[in-house]
């Protein structure tokens, strides 16, 4: 069966907040929801409904409810077709609020613009003479 790349959105100082918000988490819950982020490198972007949902545009999320708590990893796959790891919190509401996807879209847009700077630098470092 075909993996698909999962990686945490990393900030500019190197922490990884979904990493840590994991590890903030109690054993059982930390390994369920590690099945779940599992489950979505086995399946990509098919991975649908119960699973995960869509949020808006790209973002989605990774869906677990663990007793009567809910507990959600936004994600997006990017333009290399990377699954990458957003935002975790626990969810207390009917919908995801709006500061939880804004830390999402604001951590989507910066991993583009790295991307972007990445691959510029590569072209940059192609381009000059040894």
């Amino acid at each position: 069966m075909k993996r698909w790349r999962i990686e945490f959105f990393e900030e500019q100082n190197g922490s990884r907040p979904v990493q840590v918000w994991l590890n903030s988490l109690p054993e059982e819950v930390r390994g369920r929801v590690s099945a779940r982020i599992d489950l979505l490198a086995q399946h990509g972007p098919t991975l649908d409904h119960p699973y995960t949902s869509q949020i808006e545009g790209k973002l989605r999320e990774v869906r677990l409810r663990f007793g009567k708590t809910r507990y959600r990893v936004l994600y997006f796959f990017d333009e290399a077709r990377v699954g990458v790891l957003l935002h975790g919190f626990t969810k207390d509401t009917a919908a995801v609020e709006e500061v939880d996807k804004k830390i999402g879209r604001s951590r989507m847009a910066q991993h583009a613009a790295k991307r972007k700077r990445d691959q510029e630098k590569s072209k940059d470092e192609k381009g000059r003479p040894s």
